[in-house]
């Protein structure tokens, strides 16, 4: 007969057991660890240090590198409340032990969060120069990318200037019924009451309302705003994809291990000038340039191109305007000459330089070119149609034209279809396995700080994966 295996709760140990038995060697709290003990705090604390370590009144704080553990470990495995993590801190053995069997309240992690806020982003480039030398970052191929993801604010509660100019026209049509009601009565009846019904109070207060959201939103020059989070804006994605309110998360990844070598959060719906940003802080963080950086479409704009060959960062941004499939007579297919400064055509007319010309959706004034043959010249008609054929050109379209050069390159092109593999990876990580798909912050701030500390934690996951030869520590 076989003997099961039972919880024997009345157990006795002759010695008590010691703290640093309680985990394996392997696990991913060790390395957490040895991480933060090995950073620098009090450089990456900054002006806060000496204020935290040397406060002398009231009950002993607890210190700077046990509040970081313990947040660490939360995000590595996907406890980002502090409510949650200070229930773990009592539950989960790594942790625990990881504490040191302290017990630190919700509100002592939230005023760490709250202090130590700006410090995170000193962790996450501890994290990217520790895979530098452990030699996880390859910086031969790497690839940017941002995703969008939705606001904590619910959506219900934001402001419409549409939608609020109309309820502001209904609400003022039912004042004004409310009032003839009540002319009547007073009337009928022969009285006066001074005092207001309690329905047209309601109807007053919120026409009062609206109005001061109508005039918050002019004063923003916005047509749409989020009461409880003015720094979001209305972008299309997340899940389900749709138009919402929220920030968008930018990183670039090395294609070595995963690595996320930058990132960002801004409340720009669009990532056309988000590729030069990501390059300076790629170089920031690691010191140099990778060998080749990978795009989408999104990205393709000439003050972009531009900016990656002043930073000497090789680039390969998929092209809006595919040249390939564009008619004969695109401006994608006339040529520029950047030191001369001259337009020709796709049958070799030179055009001539007529003047400047701005764009509201232009950072820079445009040079304009003027075909002059175009009554004579043979596809004149499928050209310039009714008029001469007028082109407009940036002072950065040399930068374009050099990025499309380099397009038409097999190896090129083999290279950009690895782009999605690459700087997709972590998005899908987060959104899919880790399920974040919404922010729990309000505040560009505060969104940026939370998005940091993600990105830390695919990081160490990365590095702790490599140093045990096993999968990544993440919760099912």
């Amino acid at each position: 007969m076989s003997r099961e295996i039972r919880a024997d709760y009345s157990t006795r140990f002759l010695f008590p057991p010691a703290l640093e038995d309680w985990v394996k060697p392997d696990d991913p709290a060790r390395y957490i660890r040895t991480f933060v003990d090995s950073l620098d705090l009090e450089q990456i604390a900054g002006e806060e240090w000496a204020a935290a370590s040397e406060d002398p009144y009231g009950r002993p704080h607890y210190a700077f590198d046990l509040l970081l553990k313990v947040w660490l470990y939360g995000y590595l495995y996907n406890i980002r409340s502090s409510r949650k993590l200070e229930r773990a801190c009592r539950q989960i053995m790594p942790l625990v032990w990881l504490a040191g069997m302290h017990e630190p309240d919700h509100n002592t992690l939230w005023r760490f969060w709250t202090r130590y806020r700006k410090a995170l982003k000193k962790v996450f480039v501890s994290s990217v120069r520790v895979a530098l030398e452990a030699n996880l970052v390859g910086m031969v191929l790497q690839a940017v990318d941002g995703t969008k993801i939705g606001t904590a604010a619910s959506g219900r509660t934001a402001w419409h200037r549409s939608d609020l100019q109309k309820l502001l026209a209904a609400v003022g049509e039912r004042i004004e019924k409310l009032e003839q009601e009540i002319a009547a009565a007073q009337e009928a009846n022969g009285e006066i009451d001074d005092r207001l019904p309690s329905k047209l109070q309601d109807e007053t207060q919120l026409r009062t309302t609206v109005q001061e959201a109508l005039q918050s939103l002019e004063k923003a020059d916005r047509e749409h705003m989020h009461p409880h989070d003015p720094d979001a804006r209305m972008m299309k994605g997340g899940i389900p994809r749709r138009i919402e309110f929220g920030y968008n998360a930018q990183a670039v990844c090395d294609a070595n291990e995963g690595i996320v070598v930058a990132e960002a959060v801004v409340d720009e719906e669009n990532d056309g000038q988000q590729l030069g940003p990501m390059l300076e802080q790629v170089q920031q963080n690691t010191g140099r340039a990778a060998e080749q950086t990978l795009a989408d479409s999104g990205y393709d704009t000439a003050e972009s191109l531009a900016k990656a060959e002043q930073l000497g960062a090789p680039v390969l941004v998929a092209q809006r305007v595919n040249v390939q499939q564009v008619g004969p007579y695109h401006l994608a297919r006339f040529t520029y000459d950047e030191q001369g400064q001259t337009v020709h055509c796709p049958l070799g007319q030179e055009l001539r330089r007529v003047g400047k010309a701005t764009h509201h959706e232009k950072p820079h004034p445009l040079t304009r070119y003027r075909c002059e043959v175009w009554k004579s010249c043979p596809v004149g008609k499928l050209c310039s149609a009714k008029r001469a054929r007028m082109v407009e050109i940036g002072p950065h379209y040399g930068a374009v034209q050099r990025q499309r050069q380099q397009l038409t390159e097999s190896d090129n092109q083999k290279s950009l279809r690895r782009r999605s593999e690459i700087a997709e990876r972590p998005f899908g990580q987060v959104k899919g396995n880790d399920g974040f798909r919404r922010w729990t912050f309000r505040g560009k701030e505060k969104v940026a700080a939370q998005w940091t500390m993600i990105c830390t934690a695919i990081n160490l996951r990365r590095l702790i994966a490599v140093w045990t030869g096993g999968p990544s520590p993440v919760s099912a």
